[in-house]
């Protein structure tokens, strides 16, 4: 009886991590290829920077310093969600002393909060309504920006192309899980972006064409905005790309469990996004990227539940041997074999959570520790409970505040 679920593990096993070293295969042949940045600056489109704030009253001032470092002009449109502390008045308070900081501002009031994508929403609509036909650069309140960021993204869209770009994420304080999974992001979405375009992007800094991407596109029961933009523009005929070039510094929740519950909020809102575009996995009009939304959905939608089942395998084949006793021969070998690598797994995965960073261990545990927090995800789906309304991580917004990033 031991080796039906030893089978079902190793299946099962192999089902859920093949996909997985196809796609590394894929992005490094990709990666090679590299892109080639525009190299005409006469066509530098406007922008306007696109602020969502709840409660943000501790670090507003620090971030539209910032914003006002820039190398190049814009306007702002900040969009408050109904906050309850002094973010509104300290944004009126700096705007008045700093009138030419920007060259238009506007300042729209959500009656109740509902969420940063409705606000992200009803934003892009009131620029859409204004017919401004330039590049919206989206980025949160707990993230700065260098001097040079904007004037960097802008200059991608010389390449009609181009639909949206997004940055890389330079992230003070992130244990070493956080790390070795921002490592994995940006290596995929580097080569995704050399071969076509990347279906995820940060929020905290990215930038489109506001006629690439239709606010009525947008499910505001979910969140991940940002990957559902950036999915949308390549939907609609552009690219979607990674530039490495580019970073943003913000501060990464200062506990695991603050780490988990971001991954877990973010890990269901691209699996709600992915669901609802999963008649585009195979088509064909698409080209290469259908191949990378069907092989990202296999990664956030399918391999986690592989994943619990080779485990409940391995958990019924242990309880056979407890009831029934060792097996001989080439069972017990492949038994004792299972055995080692399902420690080898167990010990990565726990250490990871612990944010204990070991060499060869730590990979391995970034990938278990990816599809607990997927698993929850479609848990919490399952349920029919959604994140898009989460509470502020207030231990990031304190460390920035007392910090000299500017």
């Amino acid at each position: 009886m031991v080796w039906i679920p030893a089978l079902v593990e190793v299946g099962l096993g192999i089902a859920a991590l093949a996909p997985f070293l196809v796609h590394r295969l894929s992005v490094g042949r990709w990666r090679k290829s590299g892109i080639e940045y525009p190299v005409n600056d006469s066509v530098r489109p406007t922008i306007t920077v696109l602020l969502p704030v709840w409660n943000e009253g501790l670090i507003i001032e620090k971030k539209l310093d910032n914003l006002a470092q820039q190398n190049v002009r814009c306007s702002l449109l900040v969009i408050d969600s109904a906050s309850t502390d002094e973010t509104v008045s300290k944004i009126n308070a700096w705007i008045q002393s700093h009138p030419k900081a920007f060259d238009d501002f506007t300042f729209l009031r959500m009656k109740e909060r509902l969420g940063k994508t409705e606000a992200v929403r009803q934003a892009i609509e009131e620029l859409e309504r204004k017919k401004f036909d330039g590049c919206i650069c989206m980025t949160d309140a707990d993230a700065l920006l260098p001097p040079d960021a904007l004037e960097r993204l802008q200059g991608w869209f010389a390449d009609p192309s181009v639909g949206a770009v997004g940055a890389r994420a330079l992230r003070h304080g992130s244990l070493s899980s956080e790390r070795s999974h921002r490592t994995m992001f940006e290596l995929l979405r580097e080569g995704e972006s050399a071969r076509d375009s990347t279906p995820f992007l940060e929020g905290s800094c990215m930038m489109w064409k506001r006629t690439s991407f239709n606010s009525k596109q947008l499910n505001t029961q979910s969140n991940a905005d940002d990957a559902q933009i950036a999915t949308g523009v390549r939907l609609n005929g552009y690219r979607s790309l990674y530039d490495s070039n580019v970073h943003f510094e913000d501060m990464a929740p200062t506990t695991p469990e603050g780490q988990r519950r971001q991954k877990i909020r973010r890990g269901q809102g691209l699996q709600r996004l992915l669901m609802s575009h999963r008649k585009s996995w195979f088509d064909k009009r698409l080209g290469t990227f259908a191949s990378i939304l069907r092989r990202e959905a296999h990664f956030h939608l399918i391999a986690p539940l592989l994943f619990f089942g080779a485990g409940m395998a391995a958990a019924l084949r242990w309880g056979i041997i407890t009831i029934a006793g060792m097996p001989n021969g080439t069972l017990a070998a492949l038994h004792g074999s299972l055995a080692c690598i399902e420690l080898t797994c167990l010990v990565a995965w726990i250490l990871n959570r612990q944010g204990i960073r070991v060499p060869l261990l730590e990979t391995i545990g970034s990938v278990f520790s990816g599809m607990e927090h997927l698993m929850i995800g479609h848990w919490h789906s399952l349920r029919g409970k959604s994140l898009h309304m989460w509470e502020q991580h207030s231990d990031t917004r304190k460390a920035l505040s007392e910090s000299d990033l500017n």
